[in-house]
């Protein structure tokens, strides 16, 4: 592959830390076997793999009881399984503007079939929402609040505390999308009040796609996503109401856990507070470096401001997608343009007909790399001298 700069962390953090590519070759060689279906040395080590990677998780967000994280292949199947799981007929559901297509069509399928309520509270044009309507939203008595930590278009960071005990005192259900905070902001589920958190591994916590998992609350049961051999109580019929194997059937992905335990404790050796500071100084340099463009609009929080490592922008005068393509082919910067996955994003930000072109740092950014970007960009949109 020929050199190039990767700037599209938001969707898959690259490259991963040597240590996690050692870590899933040496579980395919040493742990091959299926965990928890046999009591032979390569099945007892298939287990110490997943049981390894739960610990090291449940370090991470402050979790008491490492049985309540549940491995799942992407944060998607995480929220799925939070909210088919979870709501009823009936059931009354509060959002936000900045969710993902991985809350949004969930929740809009089971309006359409079951029949629940949902409202999405606005945002501000910084991506900041709008906390008088979350607590009027909340006087419904919703069974179920669900935000995101950082908008994945916007970088902007919701108050993830405060909406948490706002959704305790009137007895709701908190479920957070954590897709873009995992590694990068601090998360302790019980003084946050956190009931679900659903989080990725191949992003800001640098393992390998196929990786992700679900925080639930002891309090808390769900009907299993799945169905199937766990590998315990097979002679009975039903799914087996123990953690973690009522939520995880079938064979898992014990190499990609063994890369995952690998990339959390990097990230847990470079600290989250570390990381954001890294990427929050590199975003505000692209910003910096991008905002007296003519014609251009950067989303999201204005310079100075808390946000993750993402810089969204559009361009009055060019087609986000070509922008795109250019610095990819012309320059050999990846970056992604388009919808982002979430267009009631968009609609607040009103870039729902162009869409927006997404620069995304991570660990391994550079300043160089930043300032390439924005000088590309420059180049892109005639700015330069």
């Amino acid at each position: 592959m020929e050199p190039f700069i990767y700037l599209d962390h938001a969707a898959t953090s690259w490259p991963k830390p040597p240590e996690v590519l050692q870590a899933m070759q040496k579980a395919m060689e040493e742990a091959a076997a299926n965990p928890g279906r046999g009591s032979h040395q390569m099945a007892v080590k298939a287990s110490r793999v997943l049981f390894e990677g739960r610990k090291i998780l449940s370090q991470l967000f402050q979790v008491r009881n490492q049985n309540d994280i549940i491995f799942t292949y992407n944060t998607t199947e995480a929220l799925n399984l939070a909210i088919k799981g979870l709501l009823k007929s009936g059931d009354r559901v509060v959002a936000t503007m900045v969710e993902h297509n991985s809350v949004r069509r969930p929740l809009e399928y089971l309006k359409r079939v079951m029949g629940i309520h949902v409202e999405y509270i606005p945002v501000n044009g910084q991506g900041q929402l709008d906390m008088a309507k979350l607590k009027a939203a909340l006087e419904s008595r919703p069974k179920l609040v669900i935000s995101t930590h950082s908008s994945n278009l916007l970088g902007s960071i919701l108050p993830v505390a405060e909406i948490g005990e706002l959704a305790r005192r009137f007895g709701a259900v908190y479920l957070v999308d954590a897709a873009q905070s995992a590694g990068c902001l601090d998360i302790d589920v019980s003084a946050m009040n956190i009931d679900l958190l659903a989080f990725p591994g191949h992003k800001g916590l640098l393992g390998p796609q196929g990786t992700g998992g679900l925080y639930i609350s002891p309090s808390i049961d769900l009907e299993p996503l799945l169905h199937g051999g766990t590998g315990s109580q097979s002679e009975e019929k039903e799914q087996p109401a123990v953690r973690p194997d009522r939520y995880e059937a079938g064979t898992p992905n014990t190499a990609g856990i063994a890369g995952l335990r690998a990339g959390v404790a990097e990230v847990m050796r470079q600290t989250p507070q570390q990381i954001y500071r890294h990427e929050w100084e590199l975003a505000q340099r692209i910003i910096e470096g991008i905002r007296g463009i003519r014609h251009l609009r950067i989303l999201g929080p204005e310079a100075g401001q808390p946000r993750t490592g993402i810089v969204s922008f559009v361009s009055s005068e060019k087609d986000s997608s070509e922008i795109a393509f250019r610095l990819d082919r012309e320059y050999g910067i990846a970056v992604r343009a388009g919808m982002h996955c979430t267009p009631l994003a968009h609609e607040a930000v009103e870039t729902l007909q162009t869409g927006a072109v997404r620069i995304s740092v991570g660990v391994t950014t550079t300043r160089r790399e930043a300032h390439a970007v924005i000088d590309a960009v420059k180049d892109i949109c005639g700015q330069r001298p």
